[in-house]
């Protein structure tokens, strides 16, 4: 779909991804992420990458927002995540970009403890692409239900 087709909810979560691409501290591969999780509180937290001269030792925007996420509000369920990315031109990517293992494996960690499914909004310049729960990106997953 494209960004107009989303919910003014959806919209609202994509925006805050896309802003946390400029928080990003990429001077190594220059390409910045952001991400932002509503949780069942009706909070929304967002993170955005992070890198390290050790590489690679930085961290993922997803897992950046996850982890900032529940320790701050250990209570609250992951209801939705939104990622975004900005290309080494600049430029928001026209096609979406899913998070890396690592970070599908960590998100579902939450999804287990959401007790039911987190919903996962890729968006890019051109299309967005919704998915029903972040296991769905995940085949063969390791976790136990």
């Amino acid at each position: 779909m494209t960004f107009d087709e989303l919910s003014p909810a959806d919209r609202r979560l994509v925006d805050k991804a896309r802003r946390h691409t400029l928080t990003s501290y990429a001077p190594y591969s220059r390409f910045r992420v952001g991400a932002a999780i509503l949780l069942s509180n009706g909070e929304i937290v967002s993170g955005s990458n992070q890198e390290n001269a050790a590489y690679p030792s930085g961290l993922c925007a997803e897992r950046t927002a996850a982890f900032y996420a529940h320790a701050t509000y250990p209570d609250a369920k992951f209801q939705t995540i939104a990622i975004a990315a900005v290309g080494t031109d600049g430029l928001e990517l026209p096609d979406p970009i899913a998070p890396c293992g690592a970070c599908r494996q960590s998100l579902l960690e939450y999804e287990k403890l959401a007790g039911g499914d987190v919903r996962v909004i890729l968006a890019a310049r051109d299309r967005v692409y919704i998915l029903p729960s972040v296991r769905s990106t995940l085949p063969l997953a390791f976790v136990e239900f």
